[in-house]
């Protein structure tokens, strides 16, 4: 270890900044959102350093910067010079700031970009609410030492605390249920109660995730997860989490809905972590909302973390844009199950309003889709788009009319989940990634 990490008090005391372009401007910056008293000169005068608690140099003559190093090493005064390590009595690292945390990355000086670009990975991976959830401890550290005066209880109770449910609440936003959950813990030591994620898990490529998502699936005790979740999202589960697979395709169901919602409450009232992982988006024909309600009505306590659904992967990659001014002004989502050997889609608005349409578990209902909207005045000839694994290394496109479409798909499908897009803007389509230009059709 090159330099000792130390973290300094700096509110309402001196510091230097010789320099006064953009490199001292940077500097200066973070120092006065410590409380620092931040002067700024062109050059160096030793006088300026009575007092001061620290000097930084940044863009000035050289001879100023030597000048400055050597006054404030004999003064016993903590310098930093950028860029010039030899110069230096301390490092400025690259600060991550999660008021009261503090986190601090230094590479001693020989690398700053790449001591930046760790920054940037820490900060994705500690969102701001670790900062909100700091501040509720603080705020229950002289209870907590009153009640419970013994050291290894204290440190257990803190870390179910700021490990389990009170931070998740925290992280939600519901300040006021995880201060309950902080007072009850506190006062009766009860066991933690378990929390349900409803976390879409996009459409199968590990770095749609969203930052919270893979967050919780690093903490969950136990992950259920559906039948489109990729290997490769699973792989960011930690190692030993329970894994429950309640996959459901078309006629074959592992598990009915009923049971997998009584799975769920059972799994949060024995106060587990659980995340439950679905293709695309939760709330967008992921049944999310029956199993949030079932979860409610149970008592057990619930948030549901959106992810990337199909319609939108599944455009972006082919190029294809869902509203366009001079093509489609909205969007609609529908899906193509069938209820009794029809399609339950009221066909006339959506060929009257020139929407785009989504149409989500399509393949084997096209027929359907086709001589409904054909038969409602939709023009024979408009661009229609199927795309199977969307979203993934693996997706493709079959392009044509819909009715093109409805004679070609069974040969086409490699049996991969699939979406239907329909209106002009499919006609729109570019190539936006190497690769992906070339239209099966």
């Amino acid at each position: 270890m090159r330099h000792f990490p130390l973290f300094l008090d700096l509110q309402g005391r001196r510091v230097l900044v010789i320099g006064t372009g953009e490199i001292a401007h940077r500097k200066a910056e973070p120092l006065a959102r410590a409380g620092a008293l931040v002067e700024m000169a062109d050059l160096f005068d030793p006088a300026q350093l009575a007092g001061c608690a620290l000097a930084v140099g940044a863009d000035a003559p050289i001879e100023e910067l030597l000048a400055l190093s050597k006054a404030a090493q004999a003064a016993g005064i903590p310098v930093n010079v950028v860029d010039r390590p030899a110069l230096c009595s301390f490092i400025m690292p690259a600060i991550v700031d999660r008021d009261p945390i503090t986190i601090a990355v230094s590479s001693g000086g020989t690398a700053p970009v790449l001591a930046r670009l760790l920054r940037a990975k820490i900060e994705a991976l500690i969102p701001p609410a670790y900062g909100r959830l700091a501040a509720m401890a603080d705020s229950f550290k002289d209870e907590i030492r009153r009640r419970l005066p013994e050291m290894a209880l204290r440190r257990r109770v803190l870390e179910r605390l700021l490990g389990g449910r009170a931070a998740d609440l925290v992280f939600a936003g519901r300040e006021d249920e995880a201060r309950t959950e902080f007072s009850r813990a506190i006062a009766e030591g009860e066991p933690e109660r378990g929390m349900v994620y409803l976390v879409g898990a996009g459409p199968g490529a590990a770095d749609l995730l969203t930052l919270r998502a893979q967050r919780l699936l690093g903490e969950a005790d136990v992950i259920v997860h559906d039948r489109l979740v990729t290997p490769e999202v699973l792989d960011m589960a930690r190692r030993d989490a329970e894994r429950i697979y309640v996959g459901k395709a078309r006629a074959n169901h592992c598990m009915k809905q009923e049971d997998i919602n009584a799975l769920l409450v059972r799994l949060g009232q024995a106060g587990r972590k659980v995340v439950r992982l679905k293709g695309g988006d939760p709330f967008v024909f992921g049944r999310g909302g029956e199993e949030a309600e079932a979860l409610a009505e149970a008592g057990v306590a619930v948030e549901v973390v959106p992810g990337v659904t199909a319609a939108l992967a599944c455009a972006a990659q082919a190029g294809i844009p869902l509203t366009h001014r001079d093509a489609a002004r909205s969007v609609t989502f529908v899906t193509g199950h069938t209820k009794e050997g029809r399609l339950d889609i009221d066909f006339a608005p959506l060929v009257r309003s020139k929407t785009t349409l989504a149409v989500y578990m399509g393949i084997v209902s096209l027929p359907f889709l086709r001589d409904g909207l054909l038969a409602h005045g939709m023009a024979v000839d408009t661009p229609a788009a199927l795309i199977e694994r969307g979203g993934t290394a693996a997706q493709r496109e079959l392009r044509g009319s819909l009715d093109e479409l409805v004679q070609k798909a069974p040969a086409w499908s490699t049996g991969g989940p699939a979406l239907v897009l329909i209106g002009d803007v499919v006609g729109r389509g570019v190539a936006v990634r190497a690769g992906k230009s070339a239209y099966a059709r």
